[in-house]
């Protein structure tokens, strides 16, 4: 199956430069519909605006972090389906695990680059 390239991504860190590396890297491999945005409180505002097919989230953020933020959207019939890969540094076992506990689709770990991105997309949303 192919991944629909034309579905909004949303893509969630508080450090501006990942934002811009992210929504270029997702440009390159034909996802033109990308918001960013800086923090998972204001993500979870703009999800009740909009209906996104996938949702990238770096995991050490605050004042919620990724993994809260996932939590939350799980928790949340309206949200509990979408797509969701989590962006860290942070590969300790526990921390995976409580992850996968929580429902999360996919890692990406950190630094990574377009081919990594486009490999864990083709993973979850299907093949780009």
């Amino acid at each position: 199956m192919a991944a629909d390239k034309s579905m909004p991504i949303l893509v969630v860190d508080d450090h501006r430069t990942m934002l811009v590396i992210i929504a270029r890297q997702l440009q390159g491999i034909g996802f033109h519909d990308v918001d960013t945005v800086a923090d998972p409180v204001t993500a979870l505002t703009m999800l009740r605006r909009r209906r996104y097919g996938l949702i990238l989230s770096d995991w050490n953020m605050a004042p919620m972090n990724g993994l809260a933020f996932l939590e939350t959207l799980r928790r949340d019939p309206d949200f509990a389906d979408i797509p969701f890969i989590l962006i860290t540094a942070e590969n300790r076992p526990e921390n995976v695990e409580q992850a996968r506990r929580l429902g999360v689709d996919g890692f990406i770990l950190k630094p990574f680059d377009t081919a990594t991105l486009q490999a864990r997309l083709a993973a979850v949303v299907g093949a780009v």
